[in-house]
C-alpha cells in the first residue's frame, strides 16, 4: 500500500476526526462520498471526498510535490467537476507529508491569466504533534508532526499505541510504522515498536517486577559487603599494620559470608586458630 492511499484509508475509516483537524472546528456530520472522477488526466486514487453540513471537503495526501498534471491544475480541475456534481462550497486541503527540497516553492493556487483558483496546503512537518498523540485515528500521522527531537517523538508514539486497547492496537500499530518509514530507520522503528509492545506485556512486567526485586536485593548485599570489606581492613590494620596489595586484592574477592567469619575470628581473641586459619586464606603469614 503507498503512503499517500493509507492516508486515504484512515481519513475514510474516520472521516469526522480527520474533517475536525483539517478544519480546525469539530465536526460531526460527515460522510464519505463516493464520487468517481476518473476522466483523464485526473485520477482519484488518492482523494478523499467528504460530505460536510452545506459544504464539500476534499482532502488530498501527498509524499511530493511533482506530478503530472501539476497539483494546482488538479485541484481546480476537481473544484470544478465537483462543483458541477454537487453545487456546494468546496474546501480544499493537500496534505503535504514530507517537506520538498529547500528551495521549492509550495504552490496554493492556480493561477492563468484572469483565472485564479487558491487552496489549502498543510505541510505535517510544522504541524504540534499533540493532538495527533493523543487522538487514535490520527496516531499515526504523528511521527512525521513537528519536532526537533524525531527519535523522542518516535519513542512518544510507541508508548501511546502501547497503550491503545487491545483490538485497536495491531491495526493502529502497522500504520503508524508504515508512515513513520517515510522520515524514520527501518530498524529503528522495528526495534523501538517491540520493545514498546513488550513493555504492556503481562508477562514483560511481571519479569521486570522480579528484576527490580532481585536488583533491590543484590543492592542490599552489595553494600552489606562493602561494609564488612571496610570492618576487615580496619581489624587487620590495627594486628598487623600495613596491608600488602595482594591481601587487599585478596579482600575483595571474599565473599559476604567469608567476611562475616573472618570479622567473627577477628573479633573473637579466643579463637585464634580460626583467626591464623583465616589469615593463611587471605594471604598473610601469622607468626
Amino acid at each position: 500500500m503507498s503512503f499517500d492511499n493509507l492516508c486515504k484509508l484512515l481519513s475514510e475509516k474516520h472521516p469526522a476526526t480527520f474533517a475536525s483537524w483539517v478544519l480546525g472546528t469539530p465536526q460531526t456530520s460527515v460522510k464519505v462520498l463516493k464520487t468517481e472522477l476518473s476522466i483523464e488526466p485526473i485520477r482519484a486514487d488518492y482523494v478523499t471526498f467528504l460530505q460536510l453540513e452545506g459544504r464539500i471537503l476534499h482532502l488530498e495526501f501527498q509524499t511530493k510535490l511533482e506530478s503530472t498534471p501539476p497539483l494546482p491544475l488538479r485541484m481546480l480541475d476537481y473544484w470544478v467537476r465537483l462543483y458541477r456534481l454537487y453545487r456546494l462550497p468546496i474546501t480544499q486541503v493537500v496534505v503535504l507529508l514530507l517537506p520538498p527540497a529547500s528551495e521549492t516553492v509550495i504552490e496554493t493556487a492556480f493561477t492563468v491569466e484572469t483565472t485564479h483558483h487558491e487552496y489549502r496546503v498543510i505541510r505535517l512537518w510544522e504541524e504540534n504533534p499533540e493532538p495527533f498523540l493523543n487522538d487514535p485515528a490520527l496516531l499515526p500521522l504523528a511521527p512525521l508532526a513537528a519536532t526537533m527531537q524525531p527519535q523522542a517523538l518516535l519513542q512518544q508514539v510507541v508508548r501511546k499505541v502501547s497503550q491503545l486497547e487491545p483490538r485497536q492496537r495491531p491495526e493502529i500499530s502497522a500504520y503508524t510504522q508504515i508512515l513513520a518509514g517515510l522520515k524514520y530507520n527501518q530498524d529503528l522503528i522495528r526495534q523501538l515498536f517491540r520493545e514498546g509492545m513488550m513493555r504492556e506485556s503481562v508477562i514483560y512486567q511481571e519479569i521486570l517486577r522480579e528484576g527490580e526485586q532481585r536488583g533491590e536485593q543484590r543492592g542490599r548485599e552489595e553494600g552489606r559487603k562493602a561494609e564488612g570489606q571496610l570492618l576487615i581492613l580496619r581489624l587487620l590494620t590495627r594486628r598487623v599494620g600495613k596491608l600488602p596489595q595482594e591481601v587487599l586484592d585478596r579482600i575483595e574477592t571474599l565473599s559476604l559470608e567469608q567476611l562475616e567469619n573472618l570479622g567473627e575470628a577477628l573479633l573473637d581473641f579466643q579463637a585464634i586458630a580460626d583467626l591464623e586459619t583465616w589469615f593463611k586464606l587471605i594471604g598473610i603469614e601469622v607468626a
